[in-house]
């Protein structure tokens, strides 16, 4: 307390002694007419902790930010890429939805994308992001690839970070819905587990207790990663069968818990609704019981029985049985209060600390207790499907009181752990235990932080790795009240920037966002994404990474017939496509492949075709392919799309359609 009474006032000098040096070195004004510095301060109403948070904040212009941030875009089904510490939204990547500015779901490579995610005759047009994972190298950011779920339809999809670009989307065989994608600490595995219980395998089961009870199943799939293709690999993935609880969020261990994962869940009553048959809503019957289970899941030992053949293929993936994994040693439950939701392993990987929703404490568990409860076969129990229950006093660490609602936590590269307290709309500061912090300073709630509203997910730089970076948090919270002027009922989610670099967290901003519900997000330092800023040459295809055998050069476009089929070899440069007449007849198929041989940076260019629902975006040395059939009989201009030079509007041509 001691040190905080010195703080504040520490921080308003500070940005008192900035104002004064800023007004000194530039004088009183920005120049005749133009008001002073003081005088804008005092005409806007800003304090002097204020001012020093836009200044912590301001990216002058031509100037980077010092870190990335990969959020979900949620309902949106695509991927938000903001700067840091500036909060600018720097992208959007088209991952579960086709994206039009990016031409995402109108070329051949990229219907041949979300193709990959959708079942026979099915046809998404939306995804439900939630949980963004970097690609990691010894349990830190790589900066290589970003993998992301669609919890709506149980997919994942795989982004390369050389072009930001969707490269392959897979869906579950076996599951309905998923929460969650964390990838291992050499990304060797991508770990996605099923939200809801569904029949197993895949089908009609009426909803019945007992059939619930008998024939439903949770599933936690381990996808294969195949680093040098960039692409998973179903052939070499597997999934565990687990009770029809409700999994929920999961992580790796890491270092000293190597080769181990953790799964929260809830609703181990077995809930299955029933309002109108008079049974307890769903909220009440899967809150009922004061404990659920922590999965602790072996997955190397897992993957040792998958491959000595003991698991079945079910819909073309092997899955080794609930039977196997207990009596392999493979799946182990702990107790976890109450309605839990986060769980997260500490940067060493010795520690699980478990928020539980209708629980003030984080609940943390120690790897090292679990490893000699599993020896001393310290079980309280088995759950009705014949788990293992590890006895809770066997293996917890301590439980922290942090406040109302925990739910996720994120660590700083001092021994500091950060939950969000949904409840409370707080995020709540606390130390770790030995080896980061001993005696009275362990296990010690030090901050609390009020945030503006409904906090779920907070992301710290590199928080959820081997070596957290600190420095900044940025909480992700659900409502945002009366932080904006409401623009109908429909109310922005407010991203909000905080300063955790000192012994108390200093809110620096809000960011409104107004396309839809990010969940989680992932920062890391700018220098480890090395993306491309041109295709590194000319004629390079998005899905291969390869060059394009369709690709052309200046020189060398030309158009083709054969039989009722009419192919173009196009190039676009600035201010012209050549060729820029294609003439065809009613019923033909037409393929146009269309060369960028632009190398400048920023020399984009779109193809759209009127009334063909086609729109393409070509980033110099790109090579993409638009197959449709002229189905009507017209003159159709084409056109460039991106404003790409002085004489951007002549970047135009005709399609011709004979009757």
């Amino acid at each position: 307390m001691r040190r905080h009474r010195w703080l504040i006032p520490g921080i308003l000098g500070l940005a008192v002694a900035l104002v004064a040096a800023v007004a000194g070195r530039w004088g009183a004004s920005a120049g005749p007419g133009q008001p002073t510095l003081q005088e804008v301060i005092r005409a806007r109403g800003l304090t002097p902790d204020q001012v020093l948070a836009a200044v912590q904040t301001y990216v002058p212009p031509g100037k980077y930010d010092e870190y990335l941030m990969f959020s979900s875009g949620g309902q949106s089904g695509q991927v938000l890429v903001y700067g840091l510490p500036s909060m600018r939204l720097l992208r959007v990547i088209g991952v579960f939805a086709p994206e039009p500015w990016q031409g995402y779901g109108f070329s051949k490579e990229s219907r041949e994308i979300l193709a990959g995610g959708e079942g026979k005759g099915e046809s998404l047009a939306w995804g439900d992001t939630h949980h963004p994972a970097l690609s990691e190298t010894k349990g830190e950011y790589d900066g290589q690839y970003l993998f992301i779920n669609d919890k709506a339809n149980a997919r994942i999809a795989v982004i390369d970070l050389r072009d930001f670009s969707t490269k392959q989307i897979v869906r579950n065989p076996n599951a309905y819905s998923n929460h969650g994608a964390v990838v291992s600490p050499d990304t060797d595995y991508v770990l996605e587990a099923t939200q809801y219980a569904a029949p197993f395998p895949p089908g009609y089961r009426a909803l019945s207790q007992e059939a619930y009870n008998q024939h439903y199943r949770g599933l936690v799939t381990f996808w294969r990663f195949d680093r040098a293709r960039g692409r998973i690999d179903p052939a070499r993935s597997f999934q565990i069968e687990v009770p029809p609880y409700w999994q929920d969020l999961a992580d790796f261990g890491r270092l000293e818990s190597d080769g181990w994962a953790f799964i929260n869940s809830f609703n181990t009553e077995r809930a299955i609704g029933g309002t109108l048959d008079k049974q307890p809503p769903m909220e009440i019957g899967a809150s009922a019981r004061d404990v659920d289970y922590l999965h602790i899941i072996n997955y190397r030992r897992a993957a040792e029985l998958v491959a000595q053949g003991r698991a079945r293929t079910v819909n073309g993936i092997k899955v080794l049985s609930l039977r196997d994994a207990v009596e392999g040693g493979v799946l182990y439950f702990a107790p976890e209060p109450k309605s839990p939701h986060g769980v997260d392993v500490a940067p060493r990987g010795d520690y699980i600390v478990v928020g539980g929703k209708l629980d003030p404490n984080v609940t943390v568990y120690s790897f090292r207790k679990i490893q000699q409860a599993v020896r001393d076969r310290a079980f309280s129990g088995r759950d009705p499907y014949g788990v293992p229950i590890l006895a809770f006093d066997r293996v917890v660490a301590a439980q922290v009181k942090v406040g109302l609602g925990p739910l996720h936590t994120q660590f700083d590269d001092r021994g500091n752990a950060y939950t969000s307290l949904f409840l409370d709309s707080a995020v709540a500061k606390w130390t770790l235990g030995e080896p980061y912090h001993r005696g009275g300073d362990a296990w010690k709630l030090v901050d609390t932080l009020p945030v503006q509203y409904n906090i779920g997910h907070l992301a710290t730089v590199m928080g959820d790795t081997a070596r957290p970076g600190g420095k900044y948090l940025v909480a992700l919270n659900k409502w945002s009240v009366d932080q904006y002027r409401n623009v109908g009922p429909l109310f922005p989610q407010n991203l909000q920037l905080i300063d955790i670099s000192g012994e108390k967290m200093r809110l620096l901003s809000n960011t409104p966002v107004g396309l839809a519900e990010p969940h989680l997000a992932q920062i890391i330092p700018l220098e480890r994404v090395t993306s491309w800023a041109v295709y590194p040459q000319v004629g390079i295809n998005p899905l291969t990474m390869q060059p394009d055998p369709q690709a052309v050069t200046a020189g060398k476009e030309r158009i083709e017939r054969r039989g009722r089929t009419v192919e173009v070899w196009m190039t676009a440069m600035r201010s012209h496509f050549t060729p820029d007449r294609i003439r065809a007849k009613k019923g033909d198929t037409v393929i146009i492949h269309i060369t960028n041989i632009e190398r400048a940076k920023d020399a984009i260019h779109g193809f759209a075709i009127d009334r063909h629902n086609i729109n393409l975006s070509l980033e110099p040395g790109k090579t993409e392919t638009v197959i449709f059939t002229a189905d009507r009989a017209g003159v159709f201009p084409f056109y460039c799309t991106e404003f790409c030079s002085a004489l951007h509007l002549e970047m135009a041509g005709y399609l011709e359609v004979e009757p």
